[in-house]
């Protein structure tokens, strides 16, 4: 297992459609293993294999490292996963990202959806999620459709988090300097 380094906004992987994967091998196995260390490491509770510059349909997500006694929780791997259902009642909760550290704002979305896709060995999974999961497999999922959460709230708060997102950027490469 390794950690691999998370690419940040404005990284062509995170706006490009990611490939559907076809072979379930050792190196997905391999690839499954690094996201989830990746995501630990960050602090996560998702995390896309577009976000370690890995252009592949593969999402993990982990609620434990969030709350380890809510018993909701689950760790799951999903390769090719797709919303296929998704409720009409919709909730909004401040949401982040580990591609655009430091930002976070209020993202509307379905409050519960089913999710099919495969796991790592390639079987067939299907998943009904509420609440947090649910918000945690969109989100991901939109990390493989080259979808990030700052496309999914206004254009003026949008505006607003890309002024302080470069603001970031600049801070960063100054300290780098």
């Amino acid at each position: 297992m390794a950690i691999r380094e998370i690419v940040y906004m404005g990284d062509p992987v995170l706006r490009a459609e990611a490939e559907e994967v076809t072979v379930f091998d050792e190196d997905l196995q391999a690839l499954v293993r690094d996201m989830f260390e990746t995501m630990y490491h960050a602090d996560g509770i998702g995390l896309a294999a577009p976000q370690i510059g890995v252009s592949t349909r593969v999402i993990v997500v982990d609620l434990r490292r969030r709350d380890e006694d809510d018993p909701e929780s689950q760790q799951v791997a999903l390769v090719n996963p797709v919303v296929t259902w998704e409720s009409k009642e919709l909730a909004k909760q401040a949401e982040g990202c580990l591609s655009i550290p430091g930002l976070e704002d209020v993202v509307q979305r379905p409050v519960s959806v089913r999710v099919e896709g495969k796991d790592p060995d390639g079987n067939d999974i299907v998943l009904e999620a509420d609440d947090l999961f649910a918000r945690a497999l969109q989100h991901e999922i939109d990390h493989i459709d080259g979808i990030l959460f700052v496309d999914r709230i206004s254009p003026l708060k949008r505006r607003m988090l890309l002024k302080k997102w470069k603001k970031i950027e600049a801070e960063a490469a100054a300290e780098a300097r």
